[in-house]
């Protein structure tokens, strides 16, 4: 039987886990190098703003809640080609749905950023 790793050497594993599958995203991506790019632009923006503690929120989890979900369709379609590397109309029905999420979380962003930064023109 295998000796199981203690609990703190197996949570440093998973974050250096995670940390890795961040990179893989941010390298190879292009729509998260895209979304990288809007996140930084609205934060110089938030600091040149001074917005309120309530609206650096509300774009904080904006950021982040669209590059997760951006993670989570990259690797959807990861799974579905390797499953089913030619083309199938349920993969493509299940990378539409995954890229459809992004899609509505980048709608959202859109709209809070509009709220946040217009009334500041």
């Amino acid at each position: 039987m295998q000796k199981k790793e203690p609990f703190i050497i197996n949570r440093l594993k998973s974050v250096g886990y995670a940390f890795k599958g961040m990179l893989i995203l941010i390298k190879t991506e292009a729509s998260i190098k895209i979304q990288l790019f809007i996140a930084i632009v609205v934060t110089i923006a938030g600091f040149y703003f001074e917005i309120s503690k309530t609206e650096w929120m509300a774009q904080i989890t904006m950021i982040g809640l669209v590059m997760s979900i951006e993670g989570v369709n990259t690797a959807i379609e990861y799974i579905a080609d390797f499953v089913h590397p030619e083309h199938h109309h349920k993969i493509g029905l299940i990378k539409d749905v995954a890229a459809g999420a992004v899609f509505i979380a980048s709608i959202i962003a859109v709209i809070i950023s509009g709220i946040i930064y217009l009334p500041k023109f």
